[in-house]
């Protein structure tokens, strides 16, 4: 979608004045809280700024909510309303966007339908409702006019990337090129007939897994903009605090086990497993609703991904060094390799073997990621997929049993799939 300069200017005037104003009714609000109160103040005023820069926005603040061990937990709680919270379309938006489906209401599939939302996210909300044959489904609606906005923020995000790369430290740092990646992603979201079709596949990917259940989507009663599924029913909240530990051991090691086959044997990965996209049912399955932010990885980047994180988790630096430099998009002439494998060895040398309390995966890529930098090795965007995944993951595995070995959970799969390449 092309965008035009006045949409770039009017959106970034927009991201000003509405920050600008939020900054200011935060001041005040701290002021009357006090120090006691500043979390809250903090937390509640980041989520609804986000929540009024839209979408693209809304994304990065929850990635921030699962990082408890990066936040305070009152700024992630606040954050975590983000997940599918945020404020619900109208009546008349919802009719419109169910209109552009499915024409006028007497051609709608459905027997009853619900208005008010079972949950409310950035990019669209889910409703309960019957279909004609009385099947109970959910039924997840597109925001009207989000296209336009979502396009214009990544327009205004690939102008700030291209003034990055001018400025001397980051000049080695591939930044349009990972924004292009993440945004063809992160736009993906609004095709749901795509997520359908992920959800299809990510359904028969991990039936294999009794642990693990997903929705089926009902192609011949979706559209456009409303994605017809499967309702799940009853559902509890992902959350570790009414689970005793023995339950928390058992459900994150098998949303790892989900994960890391998505990662290294199916190669299409879900980057979005916040707690607004888990869900647990009554006898502890772990239930995944959502398909939007899903990415097929290419298999070189698969195997390569699988190498690193496999010699990482055995703690063989030498090794990890070889597949960095295998994956490299660039390595410039003259670049020190001697002292580039240094400092790969010594990263890997402090992280392997490390439980998930012990180890922090956005520090370690920081430093990953700095040691290309520095060296002018550039590193291939895709690889940014994976690493999302796993920080997503990360911080509700950090929550729920800080003493699981999060590397060596992975190696009987990665030695599945190493062995199938």
């Amino acid at each position: 979608m092309e965008v035009s300069h006045a949409a770039l200017a009017g959106r970034l005037a927009t991201v000003a004045v509405v920050t600008a104003r939020h900054a200011a009714a935060g001041t005040l609000d701290a002021v009357r809280a006090g120090p006691g109160g500043l979390p809250e103040v903090i937390g509640g005023r980041a989520a609804r700024l986000l929540s009024g820069l839209g979408p693209t926005f809304v994304k990065g603040g929850q990635l921030l909510s699962t990082r408890h061990d990066l936040l305070p937990p009152r700024i992630c709680r606040s954050l975590g309303r983000l997940h599918d919270r945020v404020p619900p379309m109208t009546r008349a938006q919802t009719a419109e966007s169910l209109g552009r489906t499915y024409g006028s209401r007497r051609a709608w599939p459905f027997a009853s339908f619900d208005w008010t939302p079972a949950a409310s996210g950035s990019i669209a909300c889910v409703y309960r409702a019957e279909l004609a044959d009385g099947r109970g489904v959910a039924v997840k609606v597109r925001r009207p006019g989000i296209q336009h906005r979502m396009h214009t923020d990544f327009a205004l995000l690939r102008a700030g990337a291209r003034l990055m790369e001018r400025l001397p430290p980051l000049r080695e740092v591939p930044a349009r090129r990972i924004v292009e990646e993440v945004g063809g992603a992160v736009l993906g979201q609004l095709d749901l007939e795509r997520e359908a079709r992920s959800l299809a596949a990510l359904r028969a990917n991990l039936s294999r897994l009794p642990y693990f259940r997903l929705p089926a989507p009902i192609p011949e009663a979706s559209g456009p903009d409303a994605l017809v599924m499967d309702l799940i029913e009853p559902l509890d909240r992902f959350q570790a605090g009414r689970l005793d530990r023995e339950q928390r051991r058992r459900i994150v090691r098998n949303v790892l086990q989900g994960v890391y086959r998505m990662l290294f044997i199916d190669g299409l990965v879900h980057c979005d497993m916040h707690p607004g996209n888990l869900y647990l049912n009554p006898d502890g399955v772990v239930v995944l609703l959502d398909a939007g932010f899903v990415v097929q990885l290419e298999p070189p980047v698969r195997r390569l991904f699988a190498e690193f994180f496999m010699n990482m988790s055995l703690g063989r630096g030498p090794e990890c060094a070889d597949v960095v430099l295998r994956s490299a998009e660039r390595i410039p002439p003259g670049c020190d390799l001697a002292g580039f494998r240094s400092g790969i060895e010594e990263l890997v040398a402090e992280s392997a073997g490390r439980t998930a309390g012990q180890f922090r995966l956005a520090p370690f890529a920081t430093r990953l990621f700095d040691l290309q930098r520095r060296s002018g090795i550039a590193a291939a965007p895709a690889f940014v997929f994976p690493l999302m995944s796993l920080l997503v993951l990360e911080g509700m595995i950090n929550e729920f049993d800080v003493d699981v070995d999060f590397q060596g959970e992975a190696i009987p799969t990665l030695l599945t799939a190493l062995n199938t390449y």
